[in-house]
């Protein structure tokens, strides 16, 4: 069992709420937009979805 993890980058404002939020680093910030960049962390809270005001990220259980 794992997460898909989508950052839609044309919602996305890269104020890093999603960051900040994710207890096991799965994002970073660069060129200004959040990318996954260790989605094998990913432990399905959510806590990135739910910090994502412009509603941009989604996890999905694969």
């Amino acid at each position: 069992m794992g997460w898909d993890i989508k950052v839609d980058a044309g919602k996305c404002t890269g104020d890093g709420a999603c960051k900040d939020a994710c207890p096991v680093d799965v994002y970073e910030i660069q060129g200004g937009k959040a990318v996954t960049v260790n989605a094998d962390e990913c432990l399905g809270c959510e806590s990135c979805v739910e910090a994502c005001e412009a509603g941009a990220i989604t996890v999905t259980e694969v």
